[in-house]
């Protein structure tokens, strides 16, 4: 089913998720939920958090060409490794009309459970890497505007809360067939 994404300002994108004791028939739901929410957006990661759901589950896949050939469903994922530095222009599902240079680790190492209950361990780099990173930071209450300079986020805020203030829905724009991440 299709579940609304929150955006900016909701204060439920800033409590960040618990982790999952147990897997079963509403958590899979759940994850199937992020799946079909996330390609319908369309976007190439989602977190359970953006859908209201306080919980350590993400989705990725940044395949677009060929959706769902490389998806990932991760539960309780951790970053167990780190190397390098990238910066990539980066968008969200929950922020939006906003991009904005990104700095990141160019490799990392995760550690996550996965729905049929498997533990597995994935090296990424470059955009899954920073996909990654970004799904996990919602799972921590984060934005990728909280790694941004406070002055363009501040500006960005502004925006948002006049366009609130006037009564005007906050309505994603079209990126020319680019999923968001």
């Amino acid at each position: 089913m299709i579940r609304e994404i929150l955006h900016f300002p909701d204060a439920r994108l800033k409590q960040g998720g618990q982790s999952v004791a147990n897997i079963n028939g509403d958590l899979v739901q759940t994850v199937e939920d992020l799946v079909v929410t996330m390609y319908d957006a369309p976007g190439i990661g989602l977190a359970a958090v953006q859908i209201g759901v306080p919980q350590r589950i993400i989705v990725v896949d940044v395949n677009h060409e060929e959706p769902g050939k490389d998806l990932l469903k991760l539960i309780n994922p951790v970053i167990t490794a780190r190397e390098g530095e990238i910066i990539w222009e980066e968008g969200c599902l929950s922020v939006i009309d906003y991009t904005a240079d990104v700095k990141r680790s160019a490799k990392i190492e995760v550690k996550a459970w996965t729905p049929d209950e498997k533990e597995i361990v994935l090296q990424a780099e470059d955009l899954l890497a920073v996909a990654l990173q970004h799904e996990i930071d919602h799972l921590d209450g984060k934005l990728f505007i909280d790694r941004i300079s406070r002055l363009k986020r501040e500006l960005y805020a502004r925006k948002v809360k006049k366009l609130l203030r006037e009564g005007r829905p906050l309505e994603p724009q079209p990126r020319k067939g680019k999923p968001t991440i």
